[in-house]
């Protein structure tokens, strides 16, 4: 399926629908910016990532109108980096925030703080475990990280819950 004027459509690296108006990737660059544009029609862009956003992408998004909300997150990679719990129930915050949608959450390569958010998304929405470390599992292949399935497990969605519905609340 191509773009307009026969555009070629390349979705980035670990493209997928999360849930409706919610897609998670590995970093986009200038090739996917078409699809990006054509079939997601992106309202905000979730980077989770500290270095600085490609100045391709800050172009793009300027362009096309599209919010980027950054949560600087290292790498869980042991031994003293973990990833900050109030970075993750902020990015929830922004994903659960339907006036956000559609929007696309990446990192580097879509596996690991990509795929910590969207565990921790998935506990919120009442996924067992197991289903939700099998989706980690499927976009991590072989880079699956104990630490990333430790956080998933211990993370609190009673905090993110009460707070994420007093801050909505409060910003309508």
């Amino acid at each position: 399926d191509g773009g307009v004027d026969g555009e070629v459509l390349i979705p980035p690296l670990n493209f997928a629908m999360v849930a409706p108006g919610i897609y998670r990737s590995g970093y986009p660059n200038s090739r996917n910016h078409a699809f990006m544009r054509t079939k997601l029609r992106l309202r905000t862009v979730v980077y989770l990532c500290p270095e600085d956003y490609m100045e391709a992408n800050v172009d793009f998004c300027k362009l096309n109108n599209i919010k980027v909300f950054q949560f600087g997150i290292q790498g869980n990679k042991e031994p003293f980096v973990d990833i900050p719990e109030d970075a993750i129930r902020d990015a929830l915050y922004v994903l659960l925030d339907v006036r956000n949608h559609p929007l696309l959450v990446h990192c580097n390569k879509g596996k690991h703080r990509t795929g910590c958010l969207v565990g921790c998304l998935r506990k919120l929405q009442h996924w067992s475990l197991t289903s939700i470390f099998d989706e980690y599992r499927r976009f991590a292949g072989n880079k699956v990280r104990v630490l990333d399935q430790q956080f998933i497990e211990l993370f609190r969605t009673s905090r993110v819950s009460a707070e994420h519905l007093r801050a909505l609340a409060s910003s309508g």
